[in-house]
């Protein structure tokens, strides 16, 4: 986050973002902005609580999109945004194995698809190498950079998938906090839904952070992605058939 704000930086003694292990979590020392419009953010002790990334549109944009089309909202893509805590395992594979779905359909053109994290401890970075490796196997590419979740994510995207419950809760926080300081759509929070809601084959309820662990849990987690994003697909398909099918 590169947006300058007044007030004086708080220093926060946050974790290492995906260790779940008390003995892997060395205390690191991140210099974050304080945001004066928002109240000091809390911290729950599994895990980080987001940093506010926010970003706005120049005129021009704005003008451009006043004087859209009126058939804009019919062919504009179904997007779709996936949230884990860094960035960098969980949600950037989701991304990329649903991208090689829509692609497999030929339904590139009807969909917006992106990642993002609850804390910009990696933003900027590319994938786990581990992830993206383990990914390439089955065929499918990682290519996104890790970014946090930001604002105009609420207003952009029709359906956010949480890979577990903590990140859940601390999409759902951001929205209450971020509602105050600019509109947005009141049943917004409506469009956040945790991934594995969508399994089949898994009676799993949350994909697991594979940090900290070896080869296999990186397998399960694109196991967990692929029974899931397939689901999603078909759902968002049976839901939007008028206009996707378009």
């Amino acid at each position: 986050m590169k947006a300058l704000h007044s007030g004086l930086p708080t220093h926060l003694n946050l974790r290492l973002c995906h260790s779940t292990q008390p003995s892997l979590k060395p205390q690191i020392l991140v210099l974050l902005p304080r945001f004066p419009s928002l109240q000091t953010p809390t911290f729950h002790s599994t895990s980080l609580k987001l940093t506010a990334s926010f970003s706005s549109g120049s005129a021009s944009k704005a003008s451009m999109a006043a004087s859209a089309p009126s058939t804009e909202a019919e062919t504009k893509p179904f997007s779709v945004l996936f949230v884990c805590l860094g960035n960098i395992c969980r949600s950037p594979a989701a991304e990329g194995v649903f991208t090689d779905l829509v692609k497999k359909r030929g339904l590139e053109s009807k969909f917006k698809i992106d990642s993002a994290g609850t804390i910009n401890y990696h933003e900027g970075n590319q994938a786990d190498p581990r992830m993206r490796a383990a990914a390439k196997r089955r065929g499918i590419e990682i290519t996104s950079l890790s970014r946090p979740i930001k604002l105009p994510d609420f207003r952009d995207f029709d359906v956010i998938l949480a890979m577990d419950k903590q990140n859940r809760a601390d999409i759902l926080e951001a929205f209450n906090r971020w509602k105050f300081r600019e509109p947005l759509p009141e049943d917004a929070y409506k469009k956040v839904k945790l991934m594995c809601s969508y399994c089949k084959k898994h009676d799993e309820t949350e994909v697991p952070d594979p940090y900290y662990g070896g080869p296999q849990g990186f397998e399960k987690v694109l196991d967990l992605l692929e029974d899931a994003c397939e689901s999603l697909l078909d759902s968002i398909l049976a839901e939007n058939k008028h206009t996707l099918d378009s």
